[in-house]
This record gives structure tokens, C-alpha cells and sequence, in this order.
């Protein structure tokens, strides 16, 4: 065993000791059943709510003061009272447990580089969410103070300094009903960037910055690499039945199975239609194993072939023309869209990115759209969906599903790929090597990589990586497509 396996399995089995101990330690929250809230307990809230602001605005100091009217200094109590306002006294077990997570994921980022791109910036939104009393969760939006009527909420206004032109009705989750409200607070960066995420404009940016980057030029000239993109699509449509069985709805199972798409922006894209509640998990599980494809596939693969097999070497691509390159962004375009209107923002932008790339004449913003824009949203996308992975959300036994379902996504995806390519091989009386049908996830261009990299372990002049390149990008195609097949039928 070299090194590199060794910290490999080291890794990994770090992580299964970290999946054990949030596993110990939501077994409180499984065993406690949550109660409705009577409605005496509402008319409370609903007074408390009414009054919280009259209170703090005639809130009087009660501190000791001295003859000349000055507070007392008291050295002691000044101590304590800067120690109970530290974080460390205001904490909880999650926020601590978080932290230790969101500091693995920057190891796995930083050390292994295991999509250091997209992993580290959601590790540290991890941790900035985690943060007692920072405030700094995606979610922690403005906050009001609610009033049954318009009397009391303008005698607060003009407590607050406040105008009647800030008296908003707005719906009062605490009590079921539409009150007048004040603003008290704004939310936070976090908060304001995560409506990028919320709206749907980061993932599609993220995918016309993919498409700029992308060359389609081996699924051109093989265009039979398109049906294995589509087979490993197969593993995001099992993981739906299996989250199904284990109790999710059919929102939240179509966004767990997306997960098998091997792509972090369609993943977020789906969640956040579908699920938004699950959109943490989903992000860090989708992400880490996209960074796991060289561990997770060359088992699946090797037991899925014959060594034969493996070293078939296959004949050299055609060239492809400009017209070509340039046609086949917008026919695609046009075809997905008319067929599927729900993955035209998805296939949309990746094509337009990918039309800025071969068309020749719009250089500077290709190079605009591959660095500047895909690293700014790269770097709001990230840590945003980290910041939503707070220690309540996160720390669920509905976590743990979704980390065990995303392997098996990752599996039959991985195995629908490679027995497409088997038969098709045996179709084509021996000229596809079914290395390259695992490739059809549309990890870019790392599952592509793997392919070549497992062929030349048997016969290391085979080079793959050109002809793994076509069903890879096709499984770009094939991952948008199937999120909006999902969209279409759960939103």
C-alpha cells in the first residue's frame, strides 16, 4: 500500500468515525417527539410579540448607581457579565460538532484538494453559520416585531423613530395570521447573497461559465457517447425509489437523486425547487462525492469487466468542423427547450457559454465568463449553501440518509454507464472499450480521467481520456435534463 492509498483509507475512514458520532449524537433529538402548540400557547405568543417592542423601548436601567448619579462599577460582576456574552457560554453541542465538520471538509479541501474550488468555500460558510451568536447563517434574514393592531404598531413607530410608511402586514408564522409589522433588524451578507441561490441565478451562471469551459468535440464526433451519458443518469432515478422507501417525499427523494448526477450546480438547481430544506446535505454530500469519483468508481468498474475488455483499444476520433461546433450549442438549445422547457435555464446557459467559446469572434467574454464571472459566483454559490448548513438542520437522521443515498447514487450511476457500454460493445462486435461508459457522470472532467487512468493500469499505451471525454460531457446534458424531467414533475 503507497502513501497516497494509505491517506486515502485513512480519509475515509475518518469520515465513517464522524458519520458515527453525529449518529450518537442526534439519538436525543430521535427519541423526542416535537408537540403542537395549544392555543393558549399562540394567544401568548401573539401577546408577547405585541409587546416586545413597547418593552425594550420602556426597558429602564436598573443598575446600581452611586450619589452623583453614575452606575457602580462592579469589577467581578463586569467579568462575569463579559464572560456569559462571549460565545464560548452561549454555544450548543451542534454548533461545536459543525465546526469540527466544516474543519474536515477545509482539510479534504486544502490537503487532498478534493474540489478545493467549491469545498472550501462551503466549509467555511459552514463555519461561519456556526458560529455562536455571529448571526451569519444563510437563513438569518431580517427580523420583525408583530402587532394586532394599527394603534400599537404606531406607538411603536414613533417609539423607534419610525413612520406609519413602515407598518407592513406581513404574515406571522408564530401565530398563523396576518399582523401589522415593524422591522427591527436587516439580515445579514449572507442572508442577501443567498438569493442568488434561492432564485436560481447562481447555478445557471455556474453552467454557462461549465459550457465556456467545455469542448464537445468527442460526443460530436461519437455522437453514440450521448446514450452513455444517459445510462449513468440511471443512478439518480434508483436513488429516487430508494428514498421513496425510506420515507421522504417526492420533492425531497427527486432532489436526494440528483445527487447521483455527479453535479454540484444541477444538485443545488433541483434543491432548491424542490427541497430547500435539504439544500446543506444534498450541497455537501454532492460535492464530496464528486471529489471521491477516482475512490468511489474503480471498484465498480473492475467488477463490472472482464480484463479483456479493459485493454480494448479504440479507433481514433474524427475531426470535427467549426460549423459543426458552432451549430450543435444552438440546435441543442432549441431541441431541450422545446421538448423540456423546464431544463432550458440549465441547458440554456451551458450552451450559450459553450456558443461564446467555438464561435471565435466574442474571445473576451469567453475568457470573462470562464474566469472573472465563474469565480465570483464560485465563490458566492459556495459559501452561501455552507452557510445553510446549520447544526438544527444538518444534524438530522434525515443527514444520514442522504449520505448513504448519494453513495448508492454514485454507484448505479457508475454501473448504468459501464453495462450500456458492455452491450454496446458486443453490438459493435468488440470496438468500445466499457471503461469509458463510467465517464457518463458528469463529474468534468475527472470521471473521464478515471477512465484513462484505470485502462492504462492494464495496457498502459490505451489512452481513453479523449474518447471517456464524449460520454462525460453528454452527461452534462444528461444531468440538466433529467433535473428538469424532476422539476416538471415535483415542483
Amino acid at each position: 500500500m503507497n502513501k497516497k492509498q494509505f491517506r486515502n483509507r485513512c480519509l475515509i475512514m475518518a469520515l465513517v468515525c464522524l458519520l458515527a458520532f453525529i449518529g450518537a449524537a442526534i439519538a436525543e433529538d430521535m427519541t423526542e417527539q416535537s408537540k403542537p402548540a395549544s392555543e393558549n400557547t399562540l394567544q401568548i405568543e401573539a401577546i408577547a410579540t405585541t409587546v416586545e417592542t413597547v418593552a425594550v423601548s420602556e426597558k429602564t436601567d436598573e443598575r446600581e448607581r452611586n450619589e452623583d448619579g453614575d452606575p457602580v462599577i462592579n469589577v467581578w460582576g463586569g467579568i462575569k457579565a463579559i464572560a456569559k456574552s462571549t460565545a464560548f457560554a452561549n454555544g450548543e453541542w451542534e454548533q461545536y460538532v459543525m465546526i469540527a465538520v466544516a474543519c474536515l471538509l477545509l482539510y479534504l479541501a486544502i490537503v487532498p484538494q478534493f474540489e478545493p474550488l467549491l469545498l472550501l468555500p462551503i466549509a467555511f460558510g459552514m463555519l461561519l453559520a456556526n458560529l455562536p451568536l455571529a448571526g451569519l447563517g444563510s437563513y438569518k434574514g431580517a427580523s420583525y416585531t408583530f402587532y394586532d393592531n394599527i394603534e400599537a404598531a404606531l406607538v411603536a413607530a414613533k417609539n423607534m423613530n419610525l413612520t406609519s410608511a413602515d407598518i407592513v402586514p406581513r404574515y406571522n408564522e408564530a401565530v398563523g395570521l396576518i399582523q401589522y409589522s415593524l422591522q427591527t433588524s436587516n439580515g445579514g451578507l449572507m442572508y442577501y447573497l443567498y438569493k442568488g441561490v434561492q432564485l436560481g441565478i447562481y447555478p445557471e451562471l455556474i453552467f454557462m461559465g461549465v459550457g465556456a469551459m467545455t469542448d464537445f468535440a468527442p460526443l460530436i464526433a461519437n455522437p453514440k457517447s450521448l446514450l452513455l451519458g444517459a445510462a449513468a443518469q440511471l443512478g439518480i432515478f434508483l436513488t429516487f425509489l430508494g428514498a421513496k422507501l425510506l420515507g421522504f417525499t417526492a420533492a425531497e427523494a427527486g432532489a436526494i437523486g440528483i445527487i447521483g448526477g455527479a453535479d454540484g450546480p444541477t444538485a443545488i438547481f433541483v434543491t432548491t425547487n424542490l427541497a430547500p430544506h435539504l439544500l446543506g446535505p444534498i450541497a455537501v454530500a454532492a460535492y464530496s462525492y464528486m471529489a471521491l469519483v477516482p475512490v468511489i468508481q474503480p471498484p465498480i468498474m473492475k467488477a463490472l469487466t472482464t480484463e479483456k475488455e479493459r485493454k480494448i483499444r479504440m479507433s481514433q476520433l474524427r475531426p470535427v468542423s467549426k460549423t459543426e461546433l458552432i451549430v450543435f450549442p444552438i440546435l441543442v438549445t432549441i431541441l431541450v427547450s422545446l421538448l423540456l422547457p423546464t431544463a432550458a435555464p440549465l441547458v440554456g446557459c451551458l450552451m450559450f457559454g459553450n456558443l461564446l467559446r467555438v464561435c471565435g469572434v466574442t474571445e473576451r467574454l469567453n475568457k470573462t465568463v470562464q474566469n472573472e464571472l465563474c469565480n465570483i459566483v464560485t465563490i458566492f454559490l459556495g459559501l452561501t449553501v455552507g452557510a445553510t448548513t446549520t447544526g438544527q438542520t444538518f444534524l438530522t437522521l434525515n443527514t444520514l440518509k442522504i449520505v448513504v443515498l448519494g453513495v448508492v447514487a454514485f454507484g448505479f450511476g457508475t454501473a448504468g454507464g459501464v453495462l450500456l457500454a458492455k452491450l454496446m460493445n458486443k453490438l459493435t462486435g468488440g470496438k468500445i472499450n466499457p471503461l469509458i461508459g463510467s465517464a457518463g457522470v458528469s463529474a468534468v472532467p475527472m470521471a473521464a480521467r478515471v477512465s484513462n487512468k484505470v485502462g492504462q493500469q492494464y495496457d498502459p499505451g490505451n489512452f481513453l481520456l479523449m474518447h471517456a471525454m464524449g460520454p462525460n460531457v453528454a452527461g452534462v446534458i444528461g444531468s440538466a435534463v433529467a433535473a428538469g424531467v424532476l422539476i416538471s414533475l415535483f415542483a
